[in-house]
């Protein structure tokens, strides 16, 4: 089987970009189709994208709203393509629409709500819908860490169940070999370092450790439970007794609620600083939803991202076929 990663780990956000305009440069800009574009934000980092020569944007949304924005950015309408759509929801479905019906490589959420972006990406009709979860990938850029570093899942699903736990893992592990990360080590993460039965958190966190090792979840190497020092911090892991070929050295973090990971991401981004991207993954097509409090340049990120990940997605679709058709955890002997 061809090997679709990519030849070197990127190790930071400035050699994502530059990764996204050399697979624009060798394939052509990814059509990215933005779900009702009516806000200076957006366009903001949409202008940049087009601009760095890795999209070609198609804006759905209210022209009447957009194009006062787009002269206010000193953006040329010439290159644009807009998409006339009065209603805030059917912007949202039309810019799925334009992926699904292949007029378009991947979405991102403008002003439209989240809810009316998600529905339509399920819509059997026009959506992206496939048999895997769908869930949302974070990536952080963190100056005091020698790496970028993934989470899941801070933004979609709810309190995942440990078999949603192992889609998470394979769905994260898609977007670490994007970055060229060839088999992630993912730490479950937990409040403590051992097994307690008393934390059935860490239990589920052992268990996914035991199925990784048994070869039921494949690509990357799974440990847990883990205290976020002891994933991220050779040091800590070390002070802790923690002997794991994870501790220390995670690339992916995987979190047991959306809650837990939204605290972590804010906590990163507020205090550490940290450079933000994400990305929904599950779907047919990179899904970006974007918070609305996200700077523009988190904005630009995900789009570097997107585009990343749509090539891959495209390259591991010509050598193994479509990896969101199904889930590849085992469970036969």
């Amino acid at each position: 089987m061809v090997d679709a990663t990519v030849a070197h780990k990127v190790p930071d956000f400035e050699t994502l970009h530059r990764l996204a305009r050399e697979y624009a440069q060798r394939a052509g800009r990814k059509r990215l189709a933005v779900a009702q574009a009516a806000d200076e934000q957006v366009l903001l980092a949409v202008r940049d994208a087009f601009s760095a020569g890795i999209v070609e944007p198609i804006l759905t949304g209210s022209k009447e709203r957009i194009r006062p924005l787009m002269e206010r950015l000193g953006m040329d309408q010439r290159d644009y393509a807009i998409v006339d759509v009065a209603d805030t929801e059917e912007a949202a479905r039309e810019a799925v629409r334009l992926v699904s019906s292949g007029q378009a490589d991947l979405v991102m959420k403008g002003v439209a709500q989240t809810s009316m972006v998600l529905r339509a990406v399920l819509d059997k009709q026009i959506g992206l819908r496939t048999r895997r979860l769908l869930n949302h990938v974070a990536i952080y850029d963190i100056k005091t860490h020698p790496k970028l570093l993934l989470m899941s899942d801070a933004g979609m699903v709810i309190e995942p169940t440990l078999m949603e736990k192992v889609q998470i893992i394979e769905n994260a592990v898609v977007v670490a070999n994007a970055l060229g990360i060839s088999e992630p080590k993912v730490a479950v993460l937990s409040a403590v370092d051992t097994v307690n039965p008393a934390m059935p958190k860490a239990v589920e966190a052992a268990a996914l450790s035991k199925m990784s090792e048994r070869g039921q979840i494949r690509g990357c190497i799974v440990d847990g439970p883990l205290t976020l020092d002891a994933a991220v911090m050779k040091e800590s892991a070390e002070m802790l007794g923690v002997k794991s070929r994870v501790a220390g050295n995670a690339d992916i973090l995987i979190v047991n609620s959306i809650e837990e990971g939204n605290v972590l991401s804010k906590s990163l981004s507020m205090f550490a600083k940290a450079g933000f991207a994400g990305v929904i993954v599950g779907a047919r097509k990179p899904v970006l939803v974007v918070s609305r409090a996200d700077s523009p340049e988190s904005k630009l990120n995900s789009i570097a991202l997107g585009v990343v990940l749509a090539d891959h997605l495209a390259r591991l679709a010509e050598v193994q076929g479509d990896f969101t058709l199904a889930t590849t955890v085992r469970f036969d002997s």
